[in-house]
């Protein structure tokens, strides 16, 4: 079939699996142009195949050696209908590691499930004895819990009253003024239960008990902080809530992995175009302006510039791992800059729908978009006849 990228919203419904392959290998030969790291040997991405657990799956591969394994959602295409990007993703970093000479393995289901962490730690006592680095990626709209077998659902939105500011349609380039009511509590601690260190704590405890973690292992999550722009909607709504949990829950993990020299971070990333940061309203038009304030300046990161730098500048500089007065590993550095926010600001102040295009990089941000679906990227013919059935071989 012919595939185009078809939208609902802000989700992309097609997938393109030549393109996807191509964005894997762009990450890919990104890391071998740069300095080995000397870092992990065996790695588990939980939440493996786009954002930065699929980066963080190419810079532990290709820039330490390290042989990998992989845990996401199953998605199979039919002739008449794509497999999500993910998938695509996932099937060309296994293709590109076993040309590599590298180990790599994937486990596909619900990251939340008992079976899935077990069928997990069952692969890694079987192929690679222990893992020395452990990353938690995962982003969810719900989750059922493991004790209830209840979902649960979270949710974007403020604490207090209810909030106004801009937002973008980044299809169409208008800006208007939207207002989000506030959570609930019940929605709060439902954010929480999704999007907290309950499930990273719990894939934990069920890798020490299967006995597959190295006694010096790394494990790190993701957290965000963010302007002052987006900080009502994000760092100080429900899901600020769901973060300060995980941010509590590496604290907890790293006193429990301290004495056999293990370590618990959480690493506070940049704003960046992901699936689920599209659908935050007033963050795109937010990222938009920020993509152009750190072009300008040479500090423009995507997902795996930011990885790379979070294992051979923080994790494995040789050194201490330099954390903040919370224990953060924070790569945020350089869009929290005081002269990058000041420009972000002064922008946001003066955007409008008629200079949106002018002022801001809603181009790039389009564009980036769409490369997370396989699409807009160079060297791709979008005419061709694709077969959207690519198989996985390796994934259990």
């Amino acid at each position: 079939m012919i595939i185009k990228p078809r939208t609902r919203g802000f989700i992309c419904t097609t997938s393109h699996p030549v393109g996807c392959e191509a964005q894997v290998q762009e990450q890919i030969d990104y890391v071998l142009k740069k300095p080995g790291i000397e870092g992990p040997r065996n790695v588990l991405v939980i939440g493996a195949s786009t954002g930065y657990g699929l980066s963080a799956r190419i810079a532990a591969a290709f820039g330490s050696r390290a042989n990998t394994v992989g845990v996401y959602r199953p998605s199979q295409a039919t002739e008449k209908r794509t497999a999500s990007a993910g998938w695509y993703n996932s099937v060309a970093f296994e293709k590109a590691a076993e040309a590599a000479g590298l180990k790599s393995f994937s486990v596909t289901g619900d990251a939340f499930t008992q079976e899935t962490k077990a069928k997990t730690v069952e692969l890694i006592r079987q192929e690679l004895g222990q893992v020395d680095l452990v990353v938690y990626s995962v982003a969810s709209a719900r989750r059922t819990l493991p004790e209830t077998g209840e979902t649960v659902n979270s949710v974007l939105k403020p604490i207090g009253p209810a909030y106004t500011n801009k937002t973008v349609n980044f299809h169409t380039g208008e800006v208007t003024e939207v207002t989000i009511e506030p959570a609930t509590e019940e929605e709060v601690k439902n954010t929480i239960e999704v999007m907290g260190g309950d499930d990273w704590e719990l894939w934990m405890n069920e890798l020490a008990e299967g006995g597959v973690l190295a006694p010096n292992v790394t494990t790190i999550a993701f957290s965000y902080i963010g302007s002052e722009i987006t900080k009502a909607i994000y760092r100080d709504g429900s899901i600020g809530q769901a973060k300060d949990h995980l941010e509590a829950t590496a604290l907890k993990l790293n006193e429990k992995l301290a004495a056999g020299g293990g370590r618990a971070y959480v690493t506070v990333s940049k704003a960046l175009v992901t699936q689920s940061s599209s659908a935050i309203p007033v963050v795109p038009l937010y990222v938009s302006a920020l993509y152009k304030v750190m072009k300008e300046k040479g500090l423009h990161e995507g997902c795996i510039e930011q990885i790379y730098r979070l294992f051979s500048d923080r994790l494995y500089n040789g050194q201490e791992t330099p954390v903040d007065e919370k224990g953060r590993i924070r790569i945020d550095d350089w869009e929290l800059r005081e002269d990058v926010q000041a420009e972000v600001a002064e922008l946001w102040s003066k955007v409008t729908s008629e200079n949106i295009e002018e002022l801001t990089d809603l181009a790039g941000y389009r564009r980036e978009f769409f490369q997370l679906f396989g699409f807009e990227t160079d060297g791709v013919d979008y005419d061709a006849d694709v077969n959207p059935v690519v198989d996985n071989l390796k994934a259990i």
